[in-house]
């Protein structure tokens, strides 16, 4: 049984599908708890801070990206907490995974840039590679 999932969420359809997978996964087991990881990229923060006037309308932007994700969970009465993370996708999952006891990793198959994934390689497939744990990934 799993007790301590991570979902790996950047917003993106494929996103909500994982996030629909992790509650299947914690259905019936109080004790469950969901950690929402999202990773702000280097690059990206960047253009962030180029398009919004100050850090409060930037975190607000990021947190948005996983309202559908959180409405699902409150939904469906699951203890979750929200981790923001910055640094690279792939190696920031896995190393937090690696060093938070994860039981299993819940993560799209695809997440919203799709031009980074075509040149460096998926997210989903680095962290499928590197992390300790299982990872589901969703299509």
């Amino acid at each position: 049984m799993f007790n301590n999932i991570l979902l790996a969420s950047d917003g993106s359809d494929h996103a909500i599908r994982a996030a629909e997978q992790a509650i299947e996964l914690v259905t019936n087991n109080p004790s469950a708890k969901i950690t929402i990881v999202y990773v702000v990229d280097g690059s990206k923060s960047k253009s962030d801070v180029l398009h919004n006037w100050n850090s409060i309308d930037v975190d607000r932007g990021r947190k948005e990206k996983l309202t559908l994700t959180e409405q699902k969970l409150k939904h469906n009465k699951i203890k979750y907490d929200i981790q923001i993370l910055h640094g690279e996708p792939g190696p920031t999952i896995v190393k937090y995974a690696n060093t938070n006891d994860i039981d299993i990793c819940v993560i799209g198959s695809r997440g919203l840039n799709s031009l980074q994934e075509m040149v460096l390689g998926s997210v989903s497939h680095k962290v499928a590679k590197r992390a300790s744990c299982p990872v589901m990934i969703v299509k």
